[in-house]
């Protein structure tokens, strides 16, 4: 079974859990993620079964959209609500107008430090177990960008933000960072995601449900291929003959079918384009067959204009269809 799915993921399991979970009631063994979604958050989480796993780092980089509770007046070592608290100030000197005045600091690209609770890796060493054990290190600094901020609701203490952003982004951090510019100190207590790259909370169907299309073999009616997946990226479609020369990791001289797609993708998808190149020269695309199937990521040859190498080929191993064997049973 190769296949994508966005599943709405509950607020408590991690996301390896939802791996965990799906990867029984589907008896497929491969099974991944893209954007890790924390036992707090809830919303949309991408996974991929089989084959398709392969793409997932192809949707990892993609843009998300969260809604965001942020509590002004208590910061927690973990900057989320499931945090022992550090410190405790009178928040009633905070209005709306003073939260709305501080967000122009974090629209658009901006240095951000993660959290000393999560799963940035400083000498080999996850920052979560480092904390948990006392040692304090560095934490690096990483530039991420904001692409829109808003201030959706007002009620002291805790407002409601909505925020795209790109990947990388610590939403614990930004409400952290913005209770500190207030003065008064801020901590995350309530996060959904409502978008990751093109997948939207209307795609996504509860993990129960999902669950129970894997074990009732009707997961149809919630799949999304992968050429869909994505589609986000410059398209080549292969001739014939092109389609042998990819499925045996030979360069095709091509051209996308749509530059304009190209060069607007540039600015939203990392990778998408040549770093430091033209923006109207896509660095990959997908190749699709005659039939309109996905048959491969290309990745275009910087010393050949108009060739393009393939990446990861799809054709090359027949589709794998759901095992006919009863799967686990869900725990």
């Amino acid at each position: 079974m190769d296949a994508i799915f966005a599943v709405d993921k509950p607020v408590g399991p991690t996301s390896h859990d939802v791996v965990a979970r799906i990867r029984r009631a589907s008896g497929q063994r491969r099974v991944g993620h893209a954007g890790t979604l924390d036992p707090l958050a809830s919303g949309v989480l991408v996974i991929a079964l089989g084959s398709a796993t392969r793409l997932l780092e192809y949707l990892t980089s993609d843009d998300k959209t969260y809604v965001a509770d942020v509590t002004f007046g208590i910061t927690t070592r973990t900057y989320d609500r499931e945090g022992d608290v550090v410190t405790r100030t009178d928040p009633s000197g905070i209005d709306a107008t003073i939260v709305q005045a501080q967000l122009d600091r974090f629209r658009g690209t901006i240095e951000q430090r993660p959290p000393a609770f999560s799963a940035v890796s400083v000498n080999g060493k996850r920052m979560y177990d480092l904390a948990r054990r006392g040692i304090e290190v560095e934490i690096p600094v990483r530039t991420v960008t904001i692409r829109s901020l808003t201030l959706d609701d007002w009620t002291p203490p805790d407002a409601r933000l909505t925020v795209t952003c790109t990947k990388g982004t610590y939403i614990r951090s930004l409400a952290h960072d913005i209770g500190a510019a207030t003065g008064v100190g801020a901590h995350l207590s309530g996060l959904r995601r409502t978008r990751s790259g093109r997948f939207g909370i209307d795609d996504a169907p509860t993990l129960d449900d999902l669950l129970e299309a894997l074990r009732q073999r009707s997961w149809q009616r919630f799949e999304t291929t992968p050429e869909t997946a994505v589609d986000h990226l410059p398209t080549i479609h292969l001739s014939p003959v092109q389609t042998r020369d990819v499925d045996q990791g030979r360069p095709v001289l091509a051209a996308v079918s749509d530059p304009v797609q190209a060069t607007s993708e540039a600015h939203v998808h990392k990778g998408a384009t040549e770093p430091g190149g033209r923006a109207d020269v896509p660095r990959r695309a997908r190749a699709l067959d005659p039939d309109g199937r996905l048959a491969a990521i290309l990745a275009a040859d910087p010393a050949r204009p108009d060739f393009w190498r393939p990446e990861k080929v799809f054709h090359a191993s027949p589709t794998s269809q759901i095992p006919s064997h009863p799967p686990a049973s869900e725990a």
